[in-house]
């Protein structure tokens, strides 16, 4: 059984949800408070900063950024699995990569930004005040939801929200002579598609900030036809034949 047209649409999957996460964090940083809403390694390092330095300006904006974030992986959760025990007969794996369950999620983030959006639009590009603190918790909170449902699709040694260990894996393995590198186009994708989204909304913020919320809202509605193509059924069929390669726990994009 051919794996590659899964294999293929997940690495997709993955590369334009970076693009989008990295758009949208330096969206935040330049116009929704000097903070981030998918690096809550560097929010924490920030809210430190803050106390040292006494702002309580930036202590707030990532309070609310980091608390947004977790709202959204709950809500994100939730929305794919609800509060309900776990059926005896399904195991974890299978609970956790069922395609339905993360196409919710991910239309769960797309509500959210498309209210983002909407914000960005009524502030002029420009919100201060209480627009700022809630189009940055609104922000968060997608993010949240997308690491949430990237989570449950299995993806293989990458995120889409934090790159410090993919990046880390990546110059691992391709310094280690005779090293295979599982993943390499995966990994060297979502690495990219984080710099191409960072360096095309730093552009837009500086000619056209408007436009900010298209490169969230293309990535995502990219990943979302991905996802319901039913070409992309390779990598679920393999699964049930026992024929997954190493790393891959099964979801299937339908």
């Amino acid at each position: 059984m051919n794996t590659r047209p899964g294999r293929q649409a997940l690495t997709l999957i993955a590369i334009a949800l970076t693009f989008g996460s990295g758009a949208a964090d330096v969206a935040s940083f330049t116009r929704l408070g000097d903070v981030f809403t998918s690096v809550m390694t560097g929010n924490i390092v920030l809210w430190g900063l803050a106390a040292a330095r006494g702002s309580l300006t930036l202590f707030s904006h990532t309070a609310v950024a980091i608390a947004g974030y977790i709202a959204g992986v709950a809500a994100g959760t939730w929305i794919a699995h609800g509060f309900r025990a776990a059926d005896p007969g399904e195991d974890q794996d299978q609970a956790a990569t069922r395609p339905d369950r993360v196409v919710r999620a991910l239309l769960a983030e797309l509500i959210l930004l498309a209210g983002f959006a909407a914000g960005w639009e009524v502030s002029g590009a420009g919100p201060a005040g209480w627009a700022q603190y809630c189009l940055l918790a609104v922000l968060a909170g997608a993010m949240g939801v997308q690491s949430s449902a990237v989570k449950d699709m299995g993806l293989a040694e990458v995120s889409t929200t934090y790159l410090t260990g993919t990046l880390t894996g990546l110059v691992s393995s391709l310094a280690r002579p005779g090293q295979a590198t599982p993943q390499r186009t995966r990994r060297v994708g979502v690495l990219l598609g984080l710099v191409a989204g960072a360096s095309l909304c730093g552009l837009l913020v500086a000619t056209a900030a408007s436009a900010v919320p298209a490169l969230l809202l293309g990535a995502l509605v990219a990943t979302l036809v991905l996802a319901w193509r039913p070409r992309w059924l390779g990598l679920g069929a393999a699964k049930d034949r026992g024929q997954l390669p190493p790393g891959e726990r099964g979801f299937c994009p339908r």
